[in-house]
């Protein structure tokens, strides 16, 4: 499987958008989860929203709910986040992670799920 390849991050100042994409070819025509994640400074890789490529069923840890949307479009092999009202915080990578086979709602959220790992986009919010 060739890796994701994330894009769109960057600076932005706190309450603004960015919106994410994640490029996973292979991934869009089988079964399978697509999810992003964040790492902030001195923290452990931390799942931020997932979704099934089949069913379309996302999933989002409980402090982006309202706030992000992750979204896919089939036609273009992509995964999008899109990130609104950001809060001030350190700057942090954001990874695109693949696996093969539906996301679980008790498991999406683990690092160790995902075998498949893009290089990361940086995001960062100002106050």
């Amino acid at each position: 499987q060739v890796q994701p390849v994330e894009s769109g991050g960057g600076p932005v100042e706190a309450g603004g958008s960015l919106r994410l994409s994640c490029e996973a070819p292979g991934y869009h025509y089988i079964m399978s989860c697509m999810a992003w994640f964040r790492q902030i400074p001195g923290k452990e890789r931390e799942g931020v929203a997932s979704i099934n490529v089949d069913s379309g069923e996302t999933y989002y840890v409980d402090s982006v709910k309202g706030r992000f949307t992750i979204s896919q479009d089939n036609a273009e092999n992509m995964v999008q986040l899109q990130l609104n009202s950001l809060k001030p915080e350190a700057p942090a990578p954001y990874y695109c992670g693949a696996e093969k086979g539906d996301c679980l709602s008790g498991a999406w959220s683990s690092k160790f799920m995902y075998h498949s790992w893009g290089p990361g986009t940086q995001v960062s919010v100002s106050s």
